[in-house]
């Protein structure tokens, strides 16, 4: 405070001011009666102006004294509000959270817990940032995102990964292509076919796990379209510009012309991440992260 003045200064004064009398004011401070006589002395010389005019049995405030009043109680409401603002911050109940997430995660569990943290936590901000792994993870390392829900990442100086959900690929036909009545489709099975496929920018590790059901039985496809998310490929899929392999989770969002079949002789399986900046422990990120699900497995 200005001048020396502290807030149990004005406290104190306060209790006098409302009681207008020193016993009272001291029992309701818990403090004895000449130490709450001595801390106004104190705070009228640090104000250098008397506060409370005194006689044997009667306190009244003086003018300086009435608008101590009035300053006093706005100044403890501020203090009081700004200081649990910052242990709300420092607990990880109150600020901004700028969370990055691939769009394929979005029929999976992880943003349910950014319902439940919002549900929990009303006065932290929730930014939620679309893109693809690869920018994402390159956002969160120079620091212009705090977490991001990512899908087979590259590795990233200084970001630390925790795996939430692994799941298994699926083949995406065409309604009228002619193995869509088989129970399953193999790699191989694949080979040669006209490929929908995201761009390698997206991210090189996703791209290639991806692509691992067909790589393991020697073929490289032929991609001939590519688009953004997988939405656009489901659709481009559907109406016949070819085929394509997805996470099975990105395959619900798939229109009715399109057929979603099992892979067979295939144990290739791409997991979603939690990534952070590495030793970036503040509270408001635990909170999101214990509402995570976590339910990785080989």
């Amino acid at each position: 405070m200005v001048n020396g003045v502290e807030l149990r200064h004005l406290r104190y004064f306060l209790a006098v001011a409302d009681e207008l009398h020193f016993g009272r004011a001291a029992a309701r401070l818990h403090i004895a009666q000449p130490a709450l006589t001595q801390q106004i002395q104190r705070l009228e010389t640090l104000l250098g102006a008397r506060l409370l005019d005194r006689t044997s049995r009667t306190v009244a405030l003086t003018p300086a004294g009435l608008v101590l009043r009035d300053r006093a109680v706005a100044l403890l409401g501020h203090a009081d509000r700004d200081l649990a603002e910052v242990t709300r911050i420092g607990q990880g109940s109150q600020g901004t959270l700028h969370l990055g997430f691939v769009p394929s995660v979005l029929p999976l569990e992880p943003l349910r817990g950014v319902r439940e943290f919002r549900d929990r936590f009303p006065l932290v901000q929730v930014d939620l940032i679309e893109g693809f792994t690869s920018h994402l993870m390159e956002r969160l390392a120079h620091g212009t995102l705090d977490m991001a829900i990512v899908r087979d990442p590259d590795p990233q100086p200084g970001t630390s990964l925790v795996p939430l959900v692994t799941e298994p690929f699926v083949a995406v036909l065409p309604a009228d292509h002619p193995r869509a009545g088989q129970q399953a489709v193999s790699g191989g099975d694949l080979a040669g076919e006209p490929f929908v496929f995201f761009p390698p920018a997206a991210g090189a590790l996703a791209y290639e796990k991806n692509l691992a059901p067909l790589l393991e039985s020697g073929h490289r496809p032929r991609v001939v379209q590519e688009a953004t998310n997988w939405t656009i490929i489901l659709y481009l899929v559907a109406a016949g510009l070819g085929v394509t392999v997805a996470p099975r989770s990105a395959s619900f969002t798939a229109p009715a012309s399109a057929r979603i079949l099992p892979l067979s002789g295939t144990d290739a399986a791409t997991t979603i991440y939690l990534a952070t900046r590495t030793g970036d422990e503040r509270p408001m990120m635990r909170n999101l992260a214990e509402l995570l699900p976590n339910r990785a497995h080989p």
